[in-house]
C-alpha cells in the first residue's frame, strides 16, 4: 500500500497490479484473501487491476527463470513474473515492473526445481 501511495503521487497514470492465485491454486506467497481477513492496511482502491495465475503457470515460470534467466526465486515470483508477461503483451508501449519477492533456496527440499 505504501508503494502504490508513493508512486501514484509521483505518477498518477502509474497501474499497480495485484497477483492472486486462481480458485483451483495454491502458490506459496501469494494468497486470495477472503474479505474477512484483509489486512486493516489493505485499501482496495490503491489496487487498479488484479490477476489470477494458476499454480501450474507460477512453477513453469519459475523454472524458465533459473534456467534461462539464472535467476533463483520461489513460486510467487514465478507468479508475479506470469502476469507481467500477460500485461506486456497487451501493451503497445509503457513499462512493466516485476517484484521478484523470494528467493529459490527455500525450495530445495521441494519437487520445485524437479
Amino acid at each position: 500500500m505504501g508503494t502504490s501511495t508513493y508512486l501514484k503521487e509521483k505518477n498518477e497514470s502509474i497501474q499497480i497490479v495485484g497477483v492472486q492465485p486462481r480458485d483451483d491454486s495454491r502458490i506459496p506467497g501469494i494468497r486470495k484473501w477472503p474479505k474477512e481477513y484483509l489486512p486493516k492496511i489493505f485499501d482496495p482502491s490503491k489496487v487498479d487491476r488484479l490477476i489470477e495465475v494458476s499454480d501450474v503457470e507460477a512453477k513453469e515460470m519459475t523454472q524458465r527463470l533459473a534456467k534461462d534467466e539464472g535467476i533463483f526465486a520461489g513460486m510467487s515470483s514465478g507468479g508475479a513474473a506470469i502476469a507481467a508477461v500477460r500485461l506486456c503483451e497487451e501493451l503497445d508501449q509503457g513499462v512493466v515492473v516485476s517484484i521478484v519477492c523470494d528467493r529459490g533456496d527455500r525450495y530445495l527440499s521441494s519437487d520445485l526445481f524437479i
